[in-house]
């Protein structure tokens, strides 16, 4: 019984799990309503609110990492040309 239960919370967490991606390209629009940006390969990624969506611009060079969640794409992390890696 323990076996079934705990191969039922495995199955659980693992069908709500989310699944992370990197992906780069350039900013076709920035839908500053709905908290999104596509980009040229059409696809639309999830911005949070505390996004300076000012520094976003269409046709800029954009990497970002983002996270699958309820079939969406949340953006994770960003790097805009000129940034740099160190802290």
């Amino acid at each position: 019984m323990r076996t079934l239960i705990g191969a039922v919370a495995a199955t659980l967490l693992l069908s709500t799990a989310a699944f992370a991606g990197q992906t780069e390209g350039l900013i076709k629009k920035v839908d500053k309503d709905a908290l999104t940006l596509t980009l040229d390969d059409g696809k639309s990624y999830k911005l949070n609110a505390e996004t300076d969506l000012d520094a976003l611009k269409p046709g800029m060079d954009i990497v970002i990492a983002y996270d699958v969640t309820d079939g969406e794409n949340v953006v994770t992390d960003m790097q805009l040309p000129g940034d740099s890696d160190t802290n």
